[in-house]
């Protein structure tokens, strides 16, 4: 059974900074891209950032690009984003979503996702 289990998020200052973490299991970690989606209040989902299974393709929305690094262990099967300079528009419930491929730069064929973690940016 393929298991998502997001971790790191919580309340912060503008500026301030956190590192989300995404536990994964039930599946060859590994072998599969993996990505960053967030949901804030009332509007739809943003493709964050996405990454390939040995992390070599990389891909980031303008909207945080310079300020989030995605990135990857594949032998901790864990996923990462941190998450520098953050700001109010940043505050989201955040999850993250595995591909159905080893490359996925655009995240369109994602198949599981976590329940997520909530990051909300206020002073």
């Amino acid at each position: 059974e393929v298991q998502l289990v997001e971790s790191g998020g919580g309340l912060v200052q503008p500026g301030g900074s956190l590192r989300l973490s995404c536990a994964a299991s039930g599946f060859t970690f590994s072998s599969y891209a993996m990505s960053w989606v967030r949901q804030a209040p009332g509007k739809g989902l943003e493709l964050v950032s996405t990454i390939s299974s040995l992390g070599s393709a990389i891909k980031y929305a303008d909207s945080v690009k310079g300020r989030f690094t995605i990135s990857r262990d594949n032998a901790k099967n864990t996923l990462y984003l941190q998450m520098n300079s953050l700001k109010p528009e940043d505050t989201a419930m955040y999850r993250c979503e595995k591909s159905k491929y080893g490359v996925d730069i655009e995240g369109r064929y994602r198949d599981y996702w976590g329940q997520g973690t909530q990051v909300t940016v206020s002073s």
